[in-house]
């Protein structure tokens, strides 16, 4: 490994956390376990991490309290592992900031797959280009630090939002549709199902458009997808 991983396991459940700290030894990450939301926050609070592996139904904080927590102070990673395996439990996580949601119980080598993606699409979005500046209008992003200003004000954005936006700048004429998002971002197969890309594309728009209402920044063109609006 060019450089030490460090991922947070917030689970209660011992058995389960401890299985999850070995399938990430076992792709050679270091796993912190952390047992109760509150330690989770101490944890988050004295280090950066790369990736966070969240359960929702935790003692002393939720899993949603962590979540936004993690959401409102930059780009780290999310994948939520819950048995609350409701549709609109997944959509109500994506949409406040989670980057993947599997349901327990999960398959070992999924979860792996699934880690090793989002990571290789973080290491992506960390910048692998040779401008370290993309700009579009009032948007300013610094590929090295990651971070994003609109009209003069901070975006905090997912891992999953800022690579929507990263795709968008660097190909500024260039129509994606959903599969060419999804294929880019996801760093997997595009299945057909537009609810992931629709609900992040909104999430962005809507971050957009709170930092700036008078402009508009990416357009829909119908039957074909998505691109910076000029």
């Amino acid at each position: 490994m060019e450089q030490q991983i460090n991922i947070l396991v917030v689970e209660d459940d011992n058995e389960i956390n401890q299985l999850l700290c070995k399938i990430l030894k076992k792709c050679n990450y270091f796993p912190q376990p952390a047992y109760s939301g509150t330690e989770a926050v101490l944890y988050l609070e004295k280090q950066t991490w790369d990736l966070v592996l969240l359960d929702l139904m935790l003692p002393g904080m939720t899993g949603e309290e962590i979540l936004a927590k993690i959401t409102s102070k930059g780009h780290v990673p999310v994948i939520i592992i819950s048995a609350k395996d409701e549709q609109q439990t997944k959509i109500t996580s994506l949409r406040s900031g989670a980057d993947d949601f599997i349901s327990k119980p999960f398959d070992v080598e999924e979860v792996s797959a699934r880690i090793d993606s989002l990571l290789r699409r973080y290491k992506y979005t960390n910048g692998s280009f040779k401008e370290n500046e993309l700009i579009h209008k009032d948007i300013h992003i610094d590929l090295e630090a990651k971070t994003v200003y609109v009209n003069g004000t901070m975006l905090s954005l997912t891992v999953r939002e800022y690579a929507i936006l990263v795709l968008l700048m660097t190909s500024p004429k260039k129509v994606f549709s959903k599969s060419n998002v999804f294929e880019s971002v996801w760093n997997e197969s595009f299945q057909g199902d537009d609810n992931t890309v629709n609900v992040h594309m909104s999430n962005l728009r809507n971050k957009l458009s709170k930092a700036n209402p008078e402009e508009e920044y990416i357009e829909t063109i119908w039957g074909m997808g998505y691109r910076l609006k000029s």
